[in-house]
């Protein structure tokens, strides 16, 4: 059965994507800027509300992913504060300035310890996603979040495709970018990915929708 995780900026949407079947939360805040770490204040009044697993942003700021000495401190620090407040997860990507991966990533993740790591959609950025993919899987990141390089999961279809086939389940794939109710199931049945990743969001907001994310699960499993 296919899984879907929703990507929440703020609280409230966590609390409609655990009250409308979400299967996993990415919890972020800050909408405008793409996702960034959220309070931990929030998080623990998530994870008391909910025992569907919570991954964390972790992403100072919004903008590229080239991060200076300060910005890699702060989320060090952040995964430590996280992970001792029982995050289930985590979500980061950082990229050196020719968009190849930074070997910084690898440093995070040893500090996660067995907590699993996402690595999100900076990947696509990438030169070279299968380069970048083994990359990812000789660091021992659990997850990679991608549209295949393309605008949206639908449009990179072929490129998740392949990603699929080469990751011979060693890492998860995890479709992500422009997916909704009323394309999921074209996608479902094209890449046999397993998880998808959407927001939930329809109607211009920062706010899931606990419809979109019902007929989200339905479409995705008919």
């Amino acid at each position: 059965m296919n899984q879907l995780e929703i990507a929440c900026f703020n609280l409230e949407s966590a609390l409609i994507a655990a009250q409308s079947g979400a299967d996993r939360i990415e919890f972020c805040a800050d909408y405008a800027s793409g996702g960034i770490t959220p309070s931990i204040e929030d998080f623990k009044k998530l994870k008391a509300f909910t025992s569907i697993p919570v991954y964390i942003m972790i992403r100072p700021r919004g903008g590229d992913f080239v991060y200076s000495e300060s910005e890699i401190e702060t989320m060090k620090t952040c995964i430590a504060d996280f992970k001792k407040a029982g995050a289930d997860g985590f979500v980061f990507g950082l990229l050196n300035t020719d968009n190849t991966l930074a070997e910084t990533n690898q440093e995070l993740g040893k500090l996660a310890g067995d907590t699993p790591c996402t690595f999100h959609r900076a990947f696509d950025k990438t030169p070279d996603l299968f380069n970048s993919l083994e990359q990812l899987i000789d660091w021992g990141f659990k997850t990679v979040l991608t549209s295949g390089g393309s605008t949206s999961a639908l449009a990179g279809t072929a490129k998740l495709g392949k990603l699929l086939e080469r990751s011979q389940g060693r890492i998860q794939i995890l479709p992500g970018g422009g997916i909704r109710s009323t394309n999921i199931a074209e996608l479902a049945d094209k890449v046999t990915a397993g998880f998808f990743h959407s927001s939930g969001i329809i109607d211009g907001s920062e706010i899931a929708s606990a419809t979109e994310i019902l007929e989200l699960k339905a479409a995705m499993n008919p």
